[in-house]
């Protein structure tokens, strides 16, 4: 007996922006797709209706891919769409593809993590031979930082020191991110909090210096990763 399975109704992104701009580079994106890849998926919306044109090139070419999710709700539409899953541990990507909050006008520089999934995504990136970003015309900054905070994943004992040392960084706000629909914090698939947060600058070792903080698991800030950027 198989699961009433309504999956995907119930992560479906509300209310997506430029959403035939999206659609146009999940298409483009599921053209890339050949038999056997195995490829990294991203999250947030791109990602989401790239995968779902994934699924209808796999049954009309007949096709086998596995995919390795970086979210529990990416996971939930694999399993939906039918598409065979594997962890990292399991299998190395080909290549992968996954959004961002923010570009900088060097297309090397992004911000992401609004779905408090960077650690996964950074772990697919860092794995893949080539990341594919896919981002519309509203993710383009000439500055990064200027609509978006970089998240940073903490754990939860270490979040007053951890904080200390990212005002020495140059942090000059931080706001720890509150669930909705449930009292508290966010807590993210590792079991950890987000802090959001904004900097003075963003220099060019910031993402490093960030991440050498004892209790910070990872951040939103990807500077200088083998990307190539789909729009």
């Amino acid at each position: 007996m198989e699961w009433m399975n309504n999956t995907i109704g119930e992560i479906e992104p509300q209310n997506i922006t430029n959403q035939e701009q999206k659609e146009a580079i999940a298409k483009k994106v599921a053209e890339k797709v050949k038999n056997g890849d195995v490829i990294g998926f991203g999250s947030g919306s791109t990602a989401y209706l790239a995968i779902k044109e994934i699924a209808k090139k796999i049954e009309e070419e007949n096709i086998n891919i596995t995919a390795i999710p970086t979210s529990y709700e990416i996971n939930m539409l694999c399993n939906s769409l039918k598409i065979p899953t594997a962890s990292i541990l399991e299998a190395r990507p080909d290549w992968g593809f996954d959004g961002a909050d923010e570009v900088d006008k060097n297309n090397n520089w992004l911000i992401k993590g609004r779905g408090a999934a960077m650690f996964k995504e950074k772990l697919n990136m860092i794995n893949s031979g080539l990341t594919y970003i896919l981002v519309d015309e509203s993710k383009f900054v000439d500055k990064l930082g200027e609509n978006f905070s970089i998240p940073i994943e903490v754990y939860p004992e270490a979040v007053n020191s951890v904080k200390e040392a990212l005002i020495d960084l140059g942090m000059r706000e931080c706001v720890l991110r509150r669930a909705q629909k449930k009292d508290g914090p966010v807590f993210t698939e590792n079991h950890n909090v987000i802090l959001d947060t904004k900097f003075v600058e963003i220099y060019e070792t910031l993402e490093e210096d960030i991440k050498s903080i004892t209790g910070v698991i990872e951040s939103g800030l990807f500077q200088e990763y083998g990307i190539d950027v789909l729009s």
